[in-house]
């Protein structure tokens, strides 16, 4: 089974920009850099795109190669984006749905969040019992703030 690790977050983030889409990309960010293939999954289209655009605008020293699911190669850039299940595999999610993805159990490894928002809270308990439901290993680690950059993990 997969590794879920909740990153718990206790800002809201911006309104054009929630913390856990933040969060979500300076992720994608770290796992790229570690040569690791990320999907990262939002409830809808609308969604999806600020994640792209998110990255587009990292500075030219992170960069980000993406895509939005069916452009770009054959086989995806390092990080992929969909509001629609995966058409290839990669080791990593990182879930941006309120909901849990019916192909959970096609990943190593899951990223999810508890937003500090009380209704998105409800959301990610409801996500993470559903997850050990199912059988997989879960852990929690706190993220202090979003400005800092060390909220990564040990592997």
């Amino acid at each position: 089974m997969s590794q879920v690790t909740f990153y718990i977050l206790n800002e809201n983030g911006s309104e054009q920009l929630p913390a856990h889409f933040m969060q979500a990309c300076t992720l994608a960010a770290f796992y790229y850099q570690q040569n690791r293939k990320v999907f990262i999954y939002t409830d809808n289209q609308e969604d999806a795109f600020l994640v792209d655009e998110t990255l587009w605008q990292f500075d030219g020293d992170s960069f980000v190669p993406h895509n939005l699911l069916g452009e770009g190669p054959n086989f995806g850039t390092p990080v992929e984006i969909s509001w629609m299940p995966p058409t290839h595999p990669r080791p990593i999610l990182i879930n941006l749905s309120l909901q849990l993805p019916d192909f959970s159990n096609n990943f190593q490894q899951i990223i999810d969040f508890v937003p500090s928002d009380e209704q998105l809270k409800i959301a990610a308990r409801h996500r993470y019992s559903a997850y050990k439901k199912l059988g997989h290993t879960l852990s929690t680690q706190q993220v202090e703030s979003q400005n800092s950059n060390n909220q990564t993990e040990d592997k």
